[in-house]
């Protein structure tokens, strides 16, 4: 059973004021909403301060401060800090969130938002802002935050209009859609669906250039060049995410997931995990718990943030 299917991404509930076309929010980190899940708006997040892993669909890379992601509907996503156990990142996320009606609504408005229909269809897959793009959404979104009334929602067309008109400045994240076939069906298509179906197993390079029809050497950069990682990078990433997933979610001992997720000893899952996610996996535990403990009241509270 593939990665995507053993750890399926939680569905978050939004729920947007009656008085407001797109929900406006921040939290820290860690907190119980900074978790691998979906829902069926259209999501801006910006990442204000660390650094560490980010995965957006079937997409595993790394993340700075600043990093500005557009997500379409029901993309999984989430953003993994490098922080040391304990630790807490004021108002680390800074985030919009829109119907897709609300979207389709923006689009049909005028002639001059045309431009905005493309936007949200490459969303589809997640995109990254870079250049001015980035700085300026950046800045519209902090804007957004301390803005009200008719105000707001000319600050939200300006931001999407200034994503919109840099198409050079952004990169399609994921292969592809939620729920839809991937667009590219080559070589990586196997090699990844590979990585997927068996990272619980032993995984070879050899193994998977085989199955690709390459060598191992010209397979090695291949698979570097399209994803930005050596090849053992991302097997590990993948394990250590679905690690995650166990920690959080099981009373497993940190010993059976460890093998469980495809590690062969304890001491390399550890430093693998520390590397990737800044810390231990029995702090990442405790601080999954203690933050994930949240009273009914407080989830509801959260909603109508």
């Amino acid at each position: 059973m593939g990665f995507e299917r053993r750890f399926a991404p939680d569905f978050e509930v939004i729920v947007c004021a009656p008085s407001e076309s797109f929900r406006w929010n921040v939290h820290d980190y860690p907190h119980h909403l900074a978790k691998w899940h979906h829902h069926p708006e259209y999501e801006l997040h910006l990442i204000q301060e660390s650094s560490g892993e980010m995965m957006i669909g079937d997409y595993v890379g790394d993340f700075q401060a600043g990093c500005l992601v557009l997500t379409g509907p029901d993309l999984p996503h989430n953003w993994v800090s490098a922080i040391l156990p304990g630790a807490r990142i004021a108002d680390r996320d800074m985030l919009i969130q829109f119907s897709p009606a609300f979207a389709d609504k923006v689009v049909s408005l005028c002639p001059e938002f045309h431009d905005l229909g493309t936007l949200f269809a490459d969303a589809a897959r997640g995109i990254e802002f870079s250049g001015e793009a980035a700085e300026t959404g950046r800045r519209l979104l902090r804007e957004i935050g301390a803005a009200s009334g008719p105000q707001r929602l000319v600050l939200f067309l300006e931001l999407m209009t200034a994503l919109a008109e840099r198409p050079a400045e952004r990169r399609i994240l994921s292969r592809a859609a939620a729920g839809a076939p991937t667009r590219s069906s080559g070589k990586l298509e196997v090699a990844i669906s590979h990585i997927l179906e068996n990272f619980a197993a032993p995984i070879r390079l050899s193994q998977v250039a085989s199955l690709c029809g390459m060598e191992a050497s010209a397979f090695s950069r291949f698979f570097k060049k399209q994803t930005g990682h050596t090849f053992a990078r991302y097997v590990n990433c993948t394990r250590v995410h679905s690690a995650c997933n166990l920690l959080s979610r099981s009373d497993k001992p940190v010993t059976d997931i460890c093998f469980e997720v495809g590690f062969n000893n304890v001491a390399n899952f550890n430093r693998q995990f520390v590397k990737i996610c800044g810390r231990s996996p029995s702090a990442y535990r405790r601080d999954s718990r203690r933050i994930g403990t949240v009273t009914r009241w407080d989830q509801a509270a959260e909603a109508r943030i």
